[in-house]
């Protein structure tokens, strides 16, 4: 590791810039300061750790707030004067009550062809396919932890066939719903189907990725 980091580029002040980006959504969080000693701290405990210029100290993202950036990936720019992490958020990133740092939208100049979209500090609505990674990702924890009173925890005790009848019990469901044209019920059975099924993938070992590929596998 110190080999690594003796390519970047700190300035005078043994110090580099660092930007957050949310894995779920690719939007930009917030940017602070890392010298050696946070960036070490971030690698060994998988948590932001950032450097204060104001109180010349180390600050863990979330130490006070609870809102911990869980780091899944630490990257360089070209030059290496510059660090990205990919974290996870936990909560909002802004210590303003917002989703991210960047959140002042300035209006753009008259007759711009450019114009600020969302509300500000608005959270990007997450793709489909990021929500889906992050319940089969919870319904695997659940599946590893078995904690008690939980309602996958009861699926997975039953066993196969009780999963594969709520599958068939939730199939109808949005079957009905749609017959009836209750758009509403056909989004909350839905849900409830797509969860039963990755209940199922899990217990079969089937991975959203498998399903992924294969879906890419019959395009014409």
């Amino acid at each position: 590791m110190a080999e690594w980091m003796e390519e970047i580029k700190w300035n005078a002040e043994g110090l580099v810039p660092a930007v957050a980006q949310d894995e779920e959504t690719g939007a930009v969080l917030m940017l602070a300061w890392m010298n050696r000693e946070a960036l070490a701290r971030t690698l060994q405990e998988g948590r932001a750790c950032y450097y204060s210029r104001s109180r010349a100290a180390l600050w863990l993202k979330g130490e006070t707030s609870g809102h911990f950036q869980e780091v899944r990936a630490v990257r360089l720019d070209c030059d290496k004067d510059s660090i990205l992490l990919i974290v996870r958020q936990t909560g909002l990133a802004c210590h303003e009550g917002y989703y991210s740092c960047f959140h002042y939208a300035p209006p753009p100049e008259e007759g711009a062809e450019w114009a600020a979209t969302g509300a500000p500090g608005e959270r990007p609505t997450p793709s489909v396919g990021a929500v889906l990674e992050q319940l089969a990702e919870l319904v695997a924890a659940r599946r590893r932890e078995m904690p008690p009173g939980a309602y996958t925890t009861y699926l997975f005790e039953q066993g196969l066939d009780k999963i594969l009848k709520k599958v068939g019990e939730e199939s109808a469901e949005v079957i009905i719903a749609a017959k009836n044209r209750v758009p509403a019920e056909v989004r909350y059975e839905t849900a409830d189907l797509f969860y039963h099924i990755l209940v199922l993938l899990e217990e079969q070992g089937v991975s959203l990725a498998d399903v992924a590929a294969e879906l890419l596998s019959r395009r014409k």
